[in-house]
């Protein structure tokens, strides 16, 4: 999963997101909320885990503007403000899931599968399709014609990406940021590499190419001529 960390404590957000990463998932981290919010509208992120107590916009506020603005990503809410009203207050403005500090990471990760399990079942029929290509976003399988093609996590991070914006351009840099975290450093030509390998699963033998080089901008998804 990609997952959005929205904490402004640095041991706490530390903790989080060295545990989250080792668990296999991509995890960014916003430091208020007001940027948390941001990251959040870009709608790459598959769940997010956001503090109730955050400078420039709290957790509560960043989950009704964000239910305010019709996206339905995910939210996990950490509060040591625990009691049973607040955490009725959390589900109120639009939070689907709410754990006190201090807390078990085993249990937070818990909650957070659980969470993506009933994400996947209210999605079970989101398919992108773009010509005789599909990706099955529940799944993770692509399939182009009756052939099924294998995808690591970051491929189907980028093949999603480029699905999503199919017909457009999208610059390496939106990739980068779709299956990398953003403090990542990149080396080389680490995209065109995974483009490439990406490109020789989606595009074998005989087949109509779909994924194009644009020429020092980026890459575009596409079976338009």
């Amino acid at each position: 999963m990609r997952i959005l960390v929205v904490e402004d404590d640095d041991r706490t957000a530390q903790h989080l997101v060295r545990g989250l990463s080792e668990s296999g998932h991509v995890v960014n981290r916003a430091a208020d909320g007001a940027l948390g919010l941001a990251m959040a509208l870009e709608d790459i992120y598959d769940i997010a885990v956001v503090d109730r107590m955050l400078p420039e916009l709290d957790g509560l506020t960043l989950v009704r503007r964000l239910r305010d603005e019709d996206r339905h990503l995910p939210v996990l809410i950490l509060s040591a403000i625990a009691s049973a009203q607040d955490r009725s207050e959390g589900l109120r403005a639009g939070s689907d899931d709410y754990l006190a500090k201090p807390f078990h990471f085993s249990e937070l990760l818990a909650r957070l599968e659980a969470l993506a399990r009933r994400t996947d079942r209210a999605r079970a029929q989101a398919v992108l399709r773009v010509a005789d290509l599909s990706l099955d976003l529940r799944s993770r399988r692509g399939v182009r014609g009756a052939r099924d093609i294998g995808l690591q996590p970051r491929e189907f991070l980028l093949l999603e990406t480029l699905m999503r914006n199919a017909h457009q351009v999208v610059s390496r840099s939106m990739l980068l940021e779709a299956a990398w975290d953003y403090d990542f450093e990149p080396k080389g030509n680490i995209i065109d590499m995974h483009i490439h390998r990406l490109r020789r699963k989606v595009e074998v033998a005989a087949e109509r190419p779909l994924i194009h080089t644009i020429a020092g901008v980026g890459y575009m998804l596409s079976d338009r001529p």
